[in-house]
C-alpha cells in the first residue's frame, strides 16, 4: 500500500475534475470504478476509486482518493493504493508493489 495526504487551497470542483480526468487520461487501462459525494451543512466530501492494470506486477491496482472540505477552506486530500502484490500473506515482493507507487505518482503529477 502507498499513501499520500495533502492539504490544498484550490476550488473543490475544479480539483475533483482535474483528478478524475488526469487519472483516466493518464493510462489506457485506468477506469473509475465508483464514486460517492456527500454534503452536510458547510462540509463536503468526495470519494473516487480508480483501478488500472500494472505491468510491473501483472495485476490490477486500485487508487482511492478522498477530498474533504469545510466551507470554502482548505481541501484535505487522502489517496491510498492497494492491490499491487501477488503474495498470499505478506507483500514481500517489492516488484509487485511498484505498480501502487507508480499509480500514486500519477496523482502527485496531477495535483
Amino acid at each position: 500500500m502507498a499513501k499520500l495526504e495533502k492539504v490544498l487551497n484550490r476550488d473543490f470542483d475544479q480539483l475533483l475534475e482535474l483528478i478524475e480526468s488526469g487519472i483516466l487520461k493518464g493510462s489506457m487501462t485506468a477506469s473509475l470504478e465508483d464514486s460517492s459525494d456527500f454534503r452536510e451543512g458547510e462540509a463536503r466530501c468526495s470519494v473516487r476509486v480508480f483501478e488500472r492494470y500494472s505491468a510491473y506486477g501483472e495485476n490490477r491496482v486500485s487508487l482511492s482518493v478522498t477530498l474533504f472540505q469545510v466551507r470554502d477552506g482548505e481541501i484535505h486530500l487522502s489517496a491510498i493504493t492497494s492491490g499491487g502484490s501477488q503474495a498470499v500473506l505478506f507483500k514481500i515482493d517489492v516488484l509487485h508493489t511498484v505498480g501502487e507507487e507508480t499509480f500514486l505518482d500519477k496523482l502527485r503529477d496531477i495535483i
